[in-house]
């Protein structure tokens, strides 16, 4: 491309690290900014990825003219609030699953990509592998026939120190943290249920541990 795409990367943790890695892949991007809360984040963090461009808050990050896009990989709790930052200030947007932590701020997001004619979407990365590519020409071509049922899971063990998976002020959880991951399966092959049927097993800090769901699909 004569003209590449100009990624901006908000927030510093391992999640952003193996998104810059992996930019440096694409050769019709170009990663050319990182915003963190601290300067000090954010300097090393462009010096490990070789980041010309470091701001030592959000908001220098989205008033950067140079900057397209903004790949957004702060804590759960924070991604509406840097979302709309993002797109009020003309930005394009890859957010982080999960997008938003209940469906009153994905609408608040959808509605504010809406009225800046920005591109939104939920960095779903799972989406994007090249087996999930096969799942659905397979699906296409009804290679298995039709399809009326999914189990899927996902988990693993918690250590009790990591605190963001199990902070409420956090939005930790089992169903944001992991769950997220086989319900856009569903969505993907389903797509919108009709009916939802849940329960959870809550942890002493106040967040699902645990979390079996039940979605029936028009046949």
């Amino acid at each position: 491309m004569e003209n590449k795409i100009r990624w901006g990367i908000l927030g510093c943790g391992s999640i952003a690290g193996k998104f810059a890695d992996a930019l440096r892949h694409i050769k019709e991007a170009e990663l050319v900014a990182v915003g963190s809360r601290t300067e000090d984040k954010a300097h090393a963090f462009a010096d490990t990825h070789r980041i010309q461009r470091r701001y030592g808050s959000y908001l220098k990050l989205v008033e950067d003219s140079d900057v397209d896009i903004v790949y957004i990989a702060t804590p759960h709790h924070l991604h509406t609030e840097n979302t709309l930052l993002c797109l009020q200030a003309g930005k394009h947007v890859l957010c982080e699953k999960p997008m938003a932590v209940n469906s009153r701020q994905g609408q608040a997001m959808i509605d504010c990509a809406r009225a800046n004619k920005r591109f939104l979407m939920e960095a779903m990365w799972t989406r994007f592998l090249p087996l999930m590519d096969k799942v659905r020409q397979l699906l296409a071509q009804q290679a298995i026939g039709p399809l009326h049922t999914l189990t899927a899971d996902f988990g693993f063990r918690c250590k009790t120190n990591t605190q963001r998976l199990i902070d409420p002020h956090l939005a930790g959880g089992a169903l944001l943290d992991v769950g997220i991951y086989p319900l856009a399966l569903s969505s993907m092959i389903f797509g919108k249920p009709l009916h939802i049927h849940s329960t959870v097993i809550m942890g002493p800090t106040g967040v699902d541990e645990k979390n079996a769901v039940i979605l029936t699909y028009e046949q």
